[in-house]
């Protein structure tokens, strides 16, 4: 399984939007984001997305970019900020037949569901900046010994998809 992570776009402030939409920078950055996953050959068969405004946000737009169908992103509870690397990895092992799955999140999940897959015992810090990605490769869930192919911050996204 190719297991993509990405923190969401930079959101709007609360007292601007209560629910902390992606502001314009979050939109532009996350459009780009995904303009560079298409442009490195990037196809998925799911995504999975906080309940959060702006992870949905994020998750839409990588999605049209990428041309992936909107209705059916899986808004799941289990990609939340605080969720725990185990429920994210049920919440990917539960995707049948999804080989390439894109989780849209937050922080300090992504980065605690990259370190589960690549380690055990001691933890690896994973620097997940807003609209960044990584991919890592795993043969079974749940798994410790998962491959880092790649992480790419949003600078070096922009870069690819000009």
């Amino acid at each position: 399984m190719e297991i993509y992570l990405m923190q969401h776009g930079p959101a709007m402030p609360k007292d601007q939007d209560p629910e902390e939409g992606l502001g314009p920078e979050g939109k532009d950055r996350i459009h780009a984001s995904g303009q560079a996953l298409k442009k490195m050959g990037v196809v998925l068969d799911a995504i999975l997305s906080s309940p959060k405004k702006r992870s949905k946000e994020t998750a839409a737009i990588v999605a049209e970019e990428v041309g992936f169908p909107l209705e059916k992103i899986i808004e799941t509870k289990k990609v939340k900020a605080m969720a725990s690397p185990d429920e994210t990895l049920e919440a990917l092992s539960e995707l049948s037949g999804a080989e390439r799955v894109l989780v849209a999140g937050h922080l300090p999940s992504v980065a605690e569901v990259a370190s589960f897959l690549l380690t055990e015992g001691s933890r690896a810090a994973v620097q997940f900046e807003m609209g960044g990605c990584c991919r890592i490769d795993v043969d079974d869930l749940p798994t410790h010994s998962g491959r880092l192919r790649w992480y790419l911050t949003p600078d070096q996204l922009k870069l690819i998809a000009s």
